[in-house]
């Protein structure tokens, strides 16, 4: 297995809820197989993971993942210690500066949820496997629908009219004023960097408290992530009760004012291959908005100024 549940006294509860969870589901699906409560909780049935379980699982400080790309089942994982990456303390080098700046991406939101997730999921040379299944990606195109797992999407211009390429970008999880991130994926440098720049800066100017990264790595220690013992994220995470000011799509669209020129609606047209139902329920570009160049208000220079203001 990839890890190892933590249990503590306080933890019992959530174990409860997400067992009990699990086990109407099993039963509603007619399902025999008991989930174990020991070290690791797996999903006896194949379906996807209904949103309520999700959401539950992710109020509750835990999340699901898979053992590989094969498998049908899931676990269940609190980690010991989690990353967090503090909304006003994201580190950007000069040189990534100058690439936000400069919008060498156009940058959306709910555009390619579907192509995201499977992008997040290939084979890379460090990582052949993967815990993204088909069944954590079908459960989670089942929160994107329900407005509570968001992406967003890195493109570059076609060659010779072509369709935008989708080149990087990042997806996850969203429920009162937290946002949990997942996956990211980069196919040219600096792409999923850029993602999740813009993530932070509309979390910020939407009224997020939390960006959760769930484990900590070089790359997200590099940006500024902090790693924190599970009780210390837990308060976090009641503190983040409510609703945030405005939704991740408005507040994308502060930023994202000012795209003009270049191959109209092309991003919508791009994404529509690859979860057309998903994407139906996009609060990104609005149809027969443009992608490409920046206009006189270069989205990008919006990006740096908000997130140097205090980081």
């Amino acid at each position: 297995m990839l890890y190892q549940l933590s249990y503590t006294p306080a933890a019992r509860w959530r174990e409860a809820f997400i067992e009990g969870a699990l086990d109407r589901q099993s039963s509603l699906l007619g399902a025999s197989t008991p989930v174990s409560s020991n070290s690791i909780m797996h999903a006896p049935t194949r379906p996807p993971v209904p949103v309520e379980t999700l959401l539950l699982a992710y109020r509750s400080g835990i999340f699901p993942m898979a053992d590989r790309r094969e498998d049908p089942e899931v676990f269940w994982v609190e980690p010991r210690e989690r990353a967090v990456i503090p909304l006003d303390g994201l580190h950007l080098s000069k040189s990534l500066r100058k690439v936000i700046r400069g919008d060498r991406f156009t940058v959306t939101v709910d555009r390619a949820f579907e192509r995201v997730i499977r992008a997040c999921a290939e084979p890379r040379p460090e990582h052949p496997e993967t815990w993204i299944s088909e069944r954590i990606v079908q459960s989670y195109i089942g929160l994107h629908r329900a407005g509570h797992a968001h992406s967003v999407e890195c493109w570059l211009p076609g060659e010779d009219g072509a369709p935008p390429e989708l080149v990087g970008g990042l997806y996850g999880v969203n429920f009162d004023r937290v946002f949990c991130g997942e996956s990211m994926f980069s196919r040219v440098p600096d792409a999923s960097k850029v993602a999740l720049a813009w993530l932070v800066a509309v979390l910020r100017r939407a009224g997020f408290a939390l960006l959760d990264c769930q484990f900590m790595t070089e790359h997200l220690r590099s940006m500024g992530a902090v790693e924190m013992a599970q009780a210390d994220y837990r308060r976090l995470l009641e503190g983040a009760h409510g609703q945030p000011h405005t939704s991740i799509g408005m507040a994308w669209r502060w930023f994202a004012e000012g795209y003009a020129g270049g191959v109209a609606a092309a991003a919508g047209a791009g994404a529509a291959s690859g979860a057309a139902a998903a994407d139906g329920l996009a609060e990104g570009l609005a149809e027969g908005s443009a992608l490409g160049e920046a206009g006189p208000s270069s989205p990008g220079k919006r990006i740096t100024q908000s997130l140097i203001q205090t980081s």
